[in-house]
């Protein structure tokens, strides 16, 4: 369906009401093509209004005219003054019955803008027009008839990938050159017209913050981003160029470079309680991380109060252990971007966290194939509550999931740098407060950026010693009977800063080929992972 707008002056009106009437009295027409238009007659536009009387021919538009104008205001006979009244009350009688017929044929404006494939956008009063940003919300492929245009932001986006830029000269080649469009392209304006008006202009913010981006690239030529950046997923600002200039760097370019993510990882184990025995959750979880045949090193991030143990401390392992303590202490320092992480994928765990070296090699081999994504074990998910209007946040085993906490999850070390530098100092603050909800802070992070859910790998639900009963040398923060309750508070206080509920459901489980099958455990790769 093709909707047009443009205010036109209703010469011709009863020819034209004439002819809709007779379009509306036909039920077998079915509007493809839709013509909602009032126009200027100035100029260009004067031309546009005849050529739109040859674009009427075709059967497949129906043309919605509104307007009441005058040429003959600015006469200064009294005869053609009245002439001018006599015209435009003519004018209004022709409206109603227009309006008449519109009703009658009950056509919603945004129901059938919304349907729509194709929109014509002409020029308006100004030389823009607002329709055409009404088109790109709508998912509705703008047609631009308005030469000499330049459209929103043009310097860095490629509108020929989300629109048609038609010519206002050749209107009568338009119904033959939307029809010549194969439906696969059409899937691709249509989904690169989202793109955009959800990355830099479905908010004033956004437009704001685009604007500056874009002058600050213009200042800043050695750091600027490329046109790959502004306008594939998820867009310019959230690729930082302070980051990286190259695209390589970041987690969302992969597929169209050909390339793939480093083969390796770096764990981060965060520790926050003293090292009193060899037996204690986080020295086996060390040995087992680094036992992975994808281990780069292990970083083990100090955060307890007690001063760092000696080296001889800690077990011998065959890849670097490097033992950092925060200056700070808080928890939000587990996602600082540390410049001793060498490989794209960061594992980050908790100390009392659970893993074997079989379950840590197959995330990490899930997350090469979704590297902008995070992949991990324990899945928790979101719900709204009406009765409270208020979002809740849920740890029930349910058949849906929208977060993967990071007490054993694996993601792109980007992820780290975001964390830092975009998200505002206030909720970074409120985490390390209430030292909580950092996972859920990074979920929703990474959820906004690339719009997806995160991924869980095989069905373990409990990746904690202190779940699974056993003794822990410090009670954990999950036995907090005031954690839930400020997980809870975290989930709106988030939702409320993003403007929205970023956090998306997936049903999706990812296990080992085989797995559970019945079949020679020689023929399995993870082979430990069903013992688990």
């Amino acid at each position: 369906m093709l909707v047009y707008y443009k205010k036109v002056h209703l010469l011709y009106r009863k020819h034209l009401l004439l002819r809709l009437g007779g379009l509306l009295a036909s039920p077998s027409l079915l509007p493809v093509t839709v013509l909602c238009t009032r126009c200027w007659p100035l100029g260009v536009q004067s031309c546009q209004e005849k050529q739109s009387n040859h674009v009427w021919q075709c059967p497949e538009i129906l043309k919605c005219l509104s307007g009441v104008y005058c040429d003959d205001q600015k006469e200064g006979s009294s005869v053609k003054r009245l002439r001018c009244v006599v015209s435009n009350v003519e004018r209004i009688i022709s409206l109603l019955f227009f309006f008449l017929f519109l009703s009658s044929c009950r056509y919603d404006y945004r129901e059938m803008l919304y349907n729509s494939t194709f929109c014509l956008v002409p020029r308006g009063r100004r030389l823009g027009s607002f329709r055409f940003l009404e088109a790109l919300q709508a998912a509705c492929v703008p047609v631009m008839l308005s030469n000499g245009w330049e459209l929103p932001f043009s310097e860095i986006m490629d509108w020929n990938t989300a629109a048609v830029i038609g010519d206002e000269r050749l209107l009568l080649q338009i119904p033959s050159t939307v029809r010549s469009i194969h439906q696969d392209k059409i899937l691709s304006l249509r989904q690169q017209t989202q793109f955009l008006w959800e990355a830099y202009f479905n908010s004033v913010e956004k437009i704001v913050l685009t604007t500056l981006e874009i002058i600050q690239d213009r200042v800043l030529r050695h750091t600027s981003r490329s046109n790959l950046m502004w306008n594939s997923l998820p867009g310019g600002l959230f690729t930082l160029p302070q980051y990286s200039t190259h695209l390589g760097e970041f987690p969302f370019y992969y597929a169209k470079l050909g390339n793939k993510p480093y083969p390796k990882f770096t764990a981060i184990i965060h520790v926050v309680t003293p090292l009193v025995s060899q037996s204690q959750p986080v020295m086996k979880l060390l040995v087992a991380v680094a036992k992975s045949q994808y281990c780069a090193q292990v970083i083990v991030l100090w955060n307890c109060d007690k001063p760092l143990p000696a080296k001889h401390r800690w077990p011998a392992t065959s890849v670097p252990v490097i033992v950092i303590e925060g200056e700070s202490k808080v928890i939000s320092s587990r996602f600082l971007p540390y410049d001793t992480i060498p490989t794209d994928a960061v594992l980050s765990l908790d100390e009392d966290t659970v893993l074997s070296t079989t379950e840590v090699d197959f995330a990490f081999t899930v997350w090469q194939s979704f590297p902008d994504r995070i992949v991990g074990y324990p899945a928790r998910s979101h719900f709204w509550d009406s009765n409270k209007e208020r979002w809740g946040y849920t740890s029930k085993w349910t058949n849906d999931y929208s977060m993967v906490l990071t007490g054993a999850a694996i993601y792109h070390k980007y992820y780290h740098y975001l964390y830092t530098s975009y998200l505002p100092a206030s909720l970074k603050a409120m985490v390390d407060q209430m030292s909580n909800c950092e996972d859920i802070l990074m979920n929703f992070l990474v959820s906004s950026v690339s719009k997806l859910p995160p991924i869980k790998v095989t069905q373990k639900k409990q990746y904690k010693e202190t779940m699974m009963g056993q003794v822990s040398s410090r009670a954990s923060r999950w036995a907090d009977p005031d954690h839930f309750a400020q997980r809870q508070t975290c989930m709106n206080k988030f939702a409320s800063w993003f403007g929205t509920m970023p956090l998306v459901h997936s049903q999706m489980r990812l296990d080992p080929v085989l797995f559970k099958d019945q079949v020679s455990i020689l023929r399995k790769k993870y082979r430990d992972i069903e013992r688990l």
